[in-house]
């Protein structure tokens, strides 16, 4: 009976082992063989990570304008397409061809942000990305949008086709009966050069949380225990090579390293941070750090910290070298903005003396990459875009300027968020008061409200609006870019001292936690900001709009009729007062939120769609962080 016993043990042994074996493979394929890890162990190693994050469903391609050097030597605005996820999947391919140990990383809000996310529910970005066939991808925040239940059908897409890309993040706990049971790992363990390296994802917890829909009872944990917990138990198992695929943002990221031990490469997301080097400031661009920013452990150790902007438009490269120890001793590497090949004044393109000289200068700026698109993802992306095209090419209004996207005023917390690069992102107006578009979405929330309830004012978080409008038509398809989530209007009755007490929430979180976007928009109303100030007086001067235009101090005692969004109402970005009025004070008025803003453009005299008066931005002062 021991024999047998013994037989029996030594062929579980077996079993166990080859069954580890086989979880250490690429999951989205790879020619090294994992049986070699052992041997190769205590060898240096040279790692390429492609990486991609927060491309929001933006799978088309977009435009961009350039200052590119002619013929004549000086720089000029030259407009060219950028990204589409088409040009991810061939730049993701040709990079990866060139280089022999590839980890390719998606570090999570693949979800909204565009109407092929309204249409497919995620089934267009996930064909998409297995094009690419991913080797991890991190949960960002909007995964949640949908709740679990939204998760679920998006991760099934993404596990419909051969790749299985494994879905990441160590600070996610779903509830029991969550559909996202067991479908979510802490991390993956891949082998490179036969070399086994550790991939651990992390989640935004207070914004995914407080910004977006979990479940009840689905919790994120604190993000520092969960990540130094994963890679202590990874690096208990002989693993000497950690990757922490994150989606903080870049500030968190480099606030994180230092509190860490044994962590190597950073992969960040969430904070849509262009890096790159200061060359990009000649092309227009508003790179905010180096690729990579390099930082150190808590034990002194060098640590590489990227991310990839956003929307499809980059493909990151990071080359890294370990030692046989498994020390990062140097790092290096390219953000590939993906550009196409032609080059336009207006609607013509340039003639061939400029265009000798201007693809002379995108080839001395290496962070621009003249990318094809791949054929078969094109082809793939071709039937959603028609789907698309179908439904948003209505036009609704005319813009008779960029109405400018910003989160926050300042310089300081929010400074690239546009797409429009510096005509918006270095705007006088738009550093004064704040994003243009923010203010229009809070101006038409109020006016609309106005129809079901006779609104006094409207309350709009500037994270809840994704997208610039740029000067020309305006269709369908770009208001429902700038407002992509399921949200209707709510009415609350809410006192003077309880709406200060709500954007006091908001703008706390905005300071104290960088959470950008809850800083709040206001229609009908207007305020002073001061970030420097103490928690609970950082607004003043609190005004209302009256029916003549002009503005009279808000009343703390008097009840006043305010529109905003249900996801505010519940407590959504920290507006944690704004949750504590329940019926009968709460009426939801079901209205489209995202109709709301339609209407907007269609009451516009002439449809032309204009910035509004300064006297009418919510944000009259700002005084920025110290």
């Amino acid at each position: 009976m021991h024999h047998g016993f013994q037989a029996r043990k030594k062929h579980f042994l077996a079993l166990a082992a080859t069954l580890l074996a086989a979880a250490a493979l690429p999951a989205c394929g790879g020619d090294e063989d994992p049986q070699q890890a052992q041997a190769a162990r205590a060898q240096p190693l040279e790692l390429t990570l492609l990486h991609v994050n927060d491309h929001h469903s933006r799978l088309d391609a977009e435009t961009v304008s350039l200052k590119l050097r002619n013929a004549a030597g000086t720089r000029e605005s030259i407009t060219t397409e950028l990204g589409g996820f088409a040009r991810v999947t061939a730049a993701m391919k040709e990079l990866a061809a060139a280089s022999p140990h590839v980890l390719k990383l998606h570090a999570g809000d693949a979800l909204t942000g565009d109407l092929h996310f309204n249409l497919t529910e995620g089934k267009a970005d996930a064909e998409l990305m297995n094009t690419v066939c991913f080797d991890a991808f991190t949960l960002g925040n909007h995964e949640f949008d949908n709740g679990d239940a939204g998760l679920r059908k998006f991760v099934d897409f993404l596990h419909a086709g051969a790749c299985k890309t494994p879905v990441l993040s160590a600070n996610v706990r779903f509830a029991a009966a969550s559909p996202m049971q067991g479908r979510v790992a802490p991390s993956v363990v891949l082998v490179r050069g036969g070399q086994k390296i550790g991939i651990v994802g992390l989640t935004i917890a207070g914004k995914t949380q407080n910004a977006s829909r979990p479940d009840a009872g689905t919790v994120l944990g604190e993000e520092l225990a969960a990540a130094q917990a994963e890679i202590d138990r990874l690096r208990a198992q002989g693993i000497d090579k950690i990757v922490l695929q994150t989606h903080l943002g870049y500030d968190a990221d480099l606030a994180l390293a230092p509190k860490l031990s044994g962590v190597d490469v950073i992969v960040g997301a969430d904070s849509h941070t262009l890096l790159g080097p200061d060359v990009l400031k000649e092309l227009g661009l508003t790179p905010a750090g180096p690729y990579p920013t390099q930082a150190a452990d808590k034990d002194g150790k060098r640590v590489c910290i990227v991310q990839a902007w956003q929307y499809s438009h980059v493909v990151g490269e990071l080359k890294v070298s370990f030692d046989a120890r498994g020390d990062v001793t140097a790092c290096s590497g390219t953000p590939h903005l993906l550009i196409g090949d032609s080059l336009r004044r207006g609607a013509t393109e340039v003639d061939a003396a400029d265009r000798a000289a201007m693809r002379a200068d995108i080839g001395a700026a290496r962070a621009l990459r003249v990318t094809a698109p791949d054929a078969a993802a094109a082809a793939l992306l071709a039937p959603y875009a028609q789907q698309k095209a179908a439904f948003g090419a209505q036009t609704v209004g005319e813009a008779s300027a960029h109405l400018c996207l910003r989160r926050v005023p300042g310089t300081k917390l929010d400074p690239t968020r546009s797409s429009l690069g510096d005509a918006c992102n270095k705007d006088a107006g738009v550093i004064a008061h704040g994003g243009d578009i923010q203010q229009i979405v809070a101006e038409a929330f109020l006016q609309s409200a106005r129809e079901f309830f006779a609104a006094d004012l409207s309350i709009q978080n500037g994270g809840g609006v994704r997208a610039d409008i740029r000067q020309g038509p305006v269709t369908v398809k770009d208001v429902y870019t700038v407002l992509p989530f399921r949200n209707t209007l709510v009415q609350l009755n809410a006192t003077g001292a309880e709406i200060k007490a709500a954007l006091e929430d908001a703008v706390d979180a905005v300071v104290t936690l960088r959470n950008t976007g809850g800083y709040p928009y206001a229609g009908g109303l207007r305020f002073d900001v001061n970030l420097d100030a103490a928690k609970g007086s950082r607004l003043s001067n609190l005004q209302l709009r009256q029916a003549d235009g002009g503005y009279q101090a808000l009343d703390p005692a008097r009840s006043y009729r305010v529109a905003t969004t249900n996801f505010l109402a519940d407590g959504g970005d920290y507006y944690a007062t704004l949750a504590t009025i329940k019926a009968p004070r709460r009426s939801d008025v079901g209205l489209d939120y995202a109709e709301a803003l339609l209407k907007y453009f269609q009451r516009q005299p002439g449809q032309a769609l204009a910035r509004l008066p300064v006297a009418d931005y919510s944000t009259q002062a700002f005084t920025d962080l110290p």
